[in-house]
């Protein structure tokens, strides 16, 4: 992994809307692949194992096998920027690969964190298992509408996008495997809310409210696009609580925090 030290700056909302830019931390950020819980482990806590599949750490909607003799090669979703208010943080995000095959994920998207009462959004990108890397001048507002896609032109080369649909500002990325074993399988399509990864452990996750992905596409190396019907829904539960409720229907995956 290639380690990042980023200046990450939240905006501080008054009681007018004005808004000044504070440093936070560095932060060394990545995603990782899910961690689902131990089905028996789920009975235990639960007392039902009928109930969506549990991660510690994903919680939405993912697509685990790609239509026969295809794999996917894009994905992509629109959502509202969230305004969280609790301490904490969380991630939106699309991707490719990391929940059945988990050598790899080509995926972008948008953390929110609220540290100290102040909120702060992030822009990024990542071809794990390298380190998460910020789009560096992307403005986010609370109530912004967001295009995120990746997309693979083959197993060791992609393209991450972020687009600001209210702001009009677009930025791209181009990426390669960042080793010889993080290949793309193509054998996952996701949309995901995750409680991401800070200097080695999970961060607390924020009350982000509800996140509604809308247009949630994947296409395959047929050229077929599908939608989330017949994804796996996952819900994040750690230690006694699922901290979050997921569904899907067509192409929208909506997620809650309980």
């Amino acid at each position: 992994m290639k380690i990042k030290n980023v200046i990450t700056y939240a905006t501080l909302f008054s009681s007018a809307c004005s808004r000044v830019s504070l440093p936070i931390i560095p932060r060394l950020r990545n995603s990782t692949p899910s961690n689902r819980l131990d089905s028996s482990i789920v009975e235990v806590l639960n007392g039902n194992s009928s109930h969506s599949t549990l991660s510690s750490n994903w919680a939405g909607a993912i697509l685990t096998t790609p239509p026969a003799g295809s794999t996917f090669t894009a994905v992509s979703a629109r959502f509202t920027i969230p305004a969280p208010k609790v301490n904490g943080a969380a991630s939106a995000w699309v991707g490719i690969d990391g929940d059945t095959y988990a050598a790899a994920i080509l995926q972008t998207g948008i953390d929110f964190m609220v540290i100290n009462g102040v909120l702060a959004y992030k822009a990024w990108y990542e071809w794990y298992p390298d380190y998460a890397y910020d789009f560096t001048d992307f403005k986010m507002s609370p109530g912004d509408v967001i295009n995120i896609s990746v997309a693979a032109s083959s197993s060791s080369a992609g393209t991450a996008i972020i687009e600001n649909v209210t702001t009009r500002q677009k930025v791209t990325k181009a990426l390669t495997a960042p080793t010889s074993n993080s290949n793309l399988a193509g054998q996952n399509a996701e949309w995901i809310i995750e409680d991401f990864q800070q200097d080695g452990a999970l961060v607390p996750l924020t009350n982000f409210g509800t996140v509604s992905f809308t247009n949630s596409m994947a296409t395959t190396s047929a050229g077929k696009q599908v939608d989330t019907t017949g994804a796996q829904i996952l819900d994040i539960q750690q230690g006694r609580n699922v901290l979050t409720s997921s569904s899907a229907s067509g192409s929208t995956v909506t997620v809650s925090h309980k």
